[in-house]
């Protein structure tokens, strides 16, 4: 059996490893676009630039319905516990991305919904996903962004 040293090659050479350092790389890049948006409200583009939001805060952008959700489902949907995620909820209310209103379906919950500053920040996400992609296109070219995305789609399902 070889041995496992800290110098082992395969450590940062596998599929695994690439995939994290690319999300990692175009979260960042979605974040500074973000930052720079002239219709993000200002409060968000200051803590945005100063590195406060992070791709979990993302997490709300990509999963939370239009229509609301319950943060039972949001956190399904982001893959963390509820806890988690309503620690997260608790932080972009009291920056007012979202709010907590009564289910009218059901009193006993709660509907977190986008608030009008949450919905020019799902603005500014769709805007700065639109210009990442096409800098990552014009970077690894389109065959392979095209590859890329196909190969990563047919993995995550």
């Amino acid at each position: 059996m070889a041995e496992i040293t800290l110098n082992n090659p395969w450590r940062q050479t596998h599929m695994g490893y690439w995939l994290a350092q690319a999300s990692t790389r175009f979260d960042a890049r979605v974040l500074a676009l973000m930052a720079a948006n002239d219709n993000m409200p200002l409060a968000l583009a200051h803590l945005a630039a100063r590195g406060h939001l992070t791709a979990s805060h993302v997490h709300i952008t990509q999963h939370l319905a239009l229509e609301g959700s319950r943060l039972t489902e949001l956190a399904t949907r982001a893959g963390v516990s509820k806890q988690a995620m309503g620690k997260l909820v608790d932080q972009c209310e009291a920056w007012n991305l979202v709010q907590r209103q009564c289910d009218p379906r059901d009193a006993r919950a709660c509907l977190v919904v986008f608030t009008p500053a949450g919905r020019n920040w799902l603005q500014a996400f769709k805007e700065a996903i639109t210009q990442a992609q096409a800098e990552l296109q014009e970077a690894v070219g389109q065959e392979v962004a095209t590859v890329m995305a196909l190969g990563l789609e047919a993995y995550a399902a």
